[in-house]
């Protein structure tokens, strides 16, 4: 008996996936902003920031764009 995968509970598990991997690449950035430490450039961070929103931006669209499970776990492997 084969396994039937829900594609929409499985692209909701990936957006999690993907935003809990964003979420720690921002950590380091988001200290410097939030700390205001001294000698660290807040304008600098906010830049590194916007690429990987722009990185994760395109993950999104990705995991939507997904058809079926097999490209589904294509996407998640190359986030």
């Amino acid at each position: 008996m084969p396994i039937t995968v829900n594609l929409t509970k499985a692209k909701d598990i990936a957006h999690g996936m993907r935003r809990e991997k964003r979420a720690k690449e921002f950590e380091p950035h988001d200290e410097v902003i939030s700390k205001q430490i001294p000698g660290a450039d807040a304008t600098e961070a906010e830049a590194a920031r916007q690429v990987i929103r722009d990185k994760y931006a395109v993950v999104q669209t990705d995991i939507e764009a997904a058809t079926d499970v097999d490209s589904l776990k294509v996407v998640v492997e190359n986030m």
